[in-house]
């Protein structure tokens, strides 16, 4: 089986990105197809051993955790505050009252919320300042202000959970909408 290149325990070098908070998606998505084609195991040794398939199944696993890492803004922006050895503030509690009483009033609207435009709307809104403390972390980091580097890295990581909600929800709600639908074929 081929092995990964030395440089592969750093995610940004596997996936060909510089080190740096802003990545490029669509190459970031075309190096995964890569990787995945080159340690697919019918591109690799034909020995079917054990320890072959444990090797296969531990650089799959590698790449992509590499990817999902890289893909999402919260967890880019805790590896990039891992790399440089500014993570270990990362769990603790957000301090910013005026952020958690809007998080609050997001979390209420999105539990409330029962149809999915409304949804649509909320998600915008979570994107918008996912975006909006994107550009902040970048900023920070690039400046290395690690305190304020983690408290908006803390922050993304609350709003990109907020985010899954909100899709989970507009799912449910249309599995609910496609349930009712049944109805129309008796």
């Amino acid at each position: 089986m081929k092995s990964l290149p030395q440089n592969s325990n750093n995610f940004f070098a596997l996936f060909e990105q510089p080190v740096q908070f802003e990545i490029d998606q669509a190459a970031l998505d075309a190096r995964l197809r890569e990787l995945q084609k080159q340690y697919h195991p019918d591109n690799t040794s034909s020995d079917n051993t054990s320890k072959t398939n444990q090797n296969h199944d531990s650089t799959s696993a590698l790449i992509n955790h590499a990817y999902q890492t890289l893909k999402s803004a919260d967890s880019r922006a805790s590896y990039l505050l891992e790399m440089v050895g500014q993570d270990a503030e990362l769990n603790n509690s957000i301090a910013d009252l005026d952020f958690l009483d809007d998080a609050m009033e997001l979390r209420i609207d999105i539990d409330e919320a029962d149809a999915p435009e409304q949804l649509v709307g909320l998600q915008q809104a979570v994107a918008s300042r996912i975006d909006k403390f994107a550009q902040q972390f970048e900023q920070f980091y690039n400046d290395k202000n690690w305190n304020q580097a983690i408290d908006i890295t803390q922050k993304l990581k609350f709003l990109v959970k907020l985010k899954k909600d909100v899709a989970k929800k507009i799912d449910a709600l249309h599995q609910q909408d496609d349930a009712g639908d049944d109805d129309l074929y008796l």
